[in-house]
């Protein structure tokens, strides 16, 4: 199957600057968009927010086309990502999952045996929707800025799952891999096929790239990486392997996988800020690379966070293309004006 006919990259968002690097081009201007951008630090995101709960914004097509835009009016970045939440493929499959303020995602169930998961196994995405209309929509409003679909990487999902809510160490999941292995590969397989689905349906409805965050990774030693969790992530990417999309791989401390990462069939590779991106490009010679200022610096003086992010541009020269972004996420407390004032400097460099 190839890409609608009238979908952006045909056209409008083809020759854009974050394509191109994704494409292992480097445009004049290095392009530049922050993880979670839409949301936390905006006040007109929490004013819109009021009264609503994370996960019945995320399947509204109103306030997710809304929330998307709000940055990009705001800051001037050169892409959207699409506002939504890892947990999401699971609510629409019916897992009794919520998002709890000042917790994250809580499981009502935990997975944890072999009858656990099979149950779940019975459950599809049932009705995509709400993604797909709130999808085709911003494509249509963004017109020649892309837009990023995005999912969770079935590592992370099942560490969720497993743990029934957030975790450090993720035990409980590392546990389930080793002491029962093929529980695991059952339900990695699930969420490796849900998550594929649902990367599918946002790019086949208008997304011109598609980022999968694997938030809990870094936690993980590379052999169990590369035994437990790479082929089921692999699996996760296939349904969009093939359209010509750019693919993005981005994990917390995964320094020690950063070619293990690459190697599951992605494009590019998001680096957080504790690697220089000179040392993960000696990692991943010919790759882009993504990331990488550390969102501390984004509270520091001015001339502190704009030394830093020039160490960042020139470490992402070792790469064939950059694409400037946080090496995680914005900060709630950040202040918005130096997010806009960041990507005025950017563009200037």
């Amino acid at each position: 199957m190839t890409l609608p006919e009238q979908h952006p990259l045909h056209a409008a968002t083809s020759d854009s600057s974050l394509i191109r690097a994704y494409r292992g081009q480097r445009p004049e201007t290095t392009p530049v968009w922050f993880q979670r951008q839409a949301g936390r630090s905006l006040p007109e995101y929490r004013e819109l927010r009021q009264g609503t709960r994370m996960l019945d914004a995320c399947l509204d097509p109103d306030l997710v086309t809304e929330i998307t835009l709000q940055p990009v009016r705001r800051h001037g970045v050169d892409a959207a990502i699409f506002f939504s939440d890892i947990v999401v493929p699971l609510k629409i499959a019916g897992v009794d999952v919520d998002i709890v303020p000042g917790t994250g995602p809580v499981i009502e169930h935990p997975v944890r045996t072999a009858a656990d998961v099979a149950a779940l196994r019975e459950r599809t995405l049932d009705d995509l929707a709400p993604i797909t209309t709130a999808i085709a929509r911003l494509a249509a409003e963004l017109g020649p800025t892309p837009l990023i679909g995005f999912a969770g990487a079935p590592f992370t999902l099942a560490a969720y799952l497993v743990e029934g809510g957030p975790s450090k160490d993720q035990l409980a999941a590392r546990t389930l891999m080793h002491a029962q292995p093929e529980v695991w590969a059952d339900l990695m397989t699930w969420l490796a096929d849900l998550t594929g689905e649902f990367l599918r349906a946002q790019v086949m409805a208008g997304a011109s790239a598609a980022q999968l965050f694997d938030s809990w990774a870094g936690g993980l030693s590379l052999a169990d990486y590369q035994a437990y969790v790479a082929p089921y992530s692999a699996r996760a990417l296939r349904p969009v392997r093939g359209l010509d999309v750019p693919t993005v791989h981005f994990g917390v401390g995964t320094g020690h996988l950063l070619g293990a990462m690459h190697e599951v069939g992605v494009d590019v590779v998001g680096v957080d800020w504790r690697t220089p991106l000179d040392q993960a490009a000696a990692a991943l010679p010919g790759v882009p690379l993504q990331g990488n200022i550390d969102p501390a610096l984004l509270a520091a003086p001015w001339g502190s966070l704009t030394s830093h992010a020039s160490d960042v541009l020139a470490a992402g020269r070792a790469a064939p293309a950059h694409v400037l972004n946080l090496g995680h996420g914005v900060p709630p407390a950040t202040d918005p004006d130096v997010l806009t004032r960041l990507v005025a400097w950017a563009h200037e460099q």
